[in-house]
């Protein structure tokens, strides 16, 4: 399977580079995975609802130029669907069963993604009603693929 993050922004905490390249490093063995950063759009602090449509859309635009055709999106919502550990991992390996075998999973900024984007997208998936930083999940998200991977080949992994 070709996994693809995408997500709006840099990366700048070490702790969390080193903890992304522990989870890329031991996703290798299950899948090609990639994490392709789009650029965030600098915004004032006190935007109108119109800047912030506005930014959205541009950072919207760098991720859609980085999704092809036959790939299979989920984007990361506040209100996207709450799946289980064993659920997430059922539906990637659903997906892997029928040919889905290019799958891009996005993050988008500090102010959600685009109406676009939500378009485009195969599945909202949300981790929980809070919200957290965007690099955050990127780690979050990374265990979770992880996970998914473990459970589908049987193999033990902590609770």
């Amino acid at each position: 399977m070709n996994i693809k993050i995408i997500t709006v922004g840099k990366l700048k905490e070490k702790y969390l580079k080193q903890g992304i390249e522990e989870y890329l490093k031991r996703l290798s063995t299950y899948a090609k995975v990639q994490i392709t950063e789009v650029a965030d759009e600098k915004a004032p602090e006190n935007m109108s609802d119109a800047e912030m449509i506005e930014v959205k859309q541009k950072e919207g635009e760098r991720i859609l130029a980085n999704i092809k055709q036959d790939t299979h999106v989920i984007t990361l919502e506040i209100n996207g669907k709450m799946l289980s550990s064993e659920q997430l991992a059922a539906k990637m390996d659903e997906l892997a069963t029928y040919g889905k075998s290019k799958l891009a999973f996005v993050i988008g900024g500090s102010l959600g993604i685009s109406d676009e984007v939500q378009k485009r997208s195969d599945l909202a998936l949300s981790f929980s009603k809070m919200t957290f930083p965007h690099q955050v999940m990127r780690l979050i998200l990374l265990e979770q693929i992880y996970r998914g991977f473990r459970i589908n080949w049987g193999e033990p992994y902590h609770k």
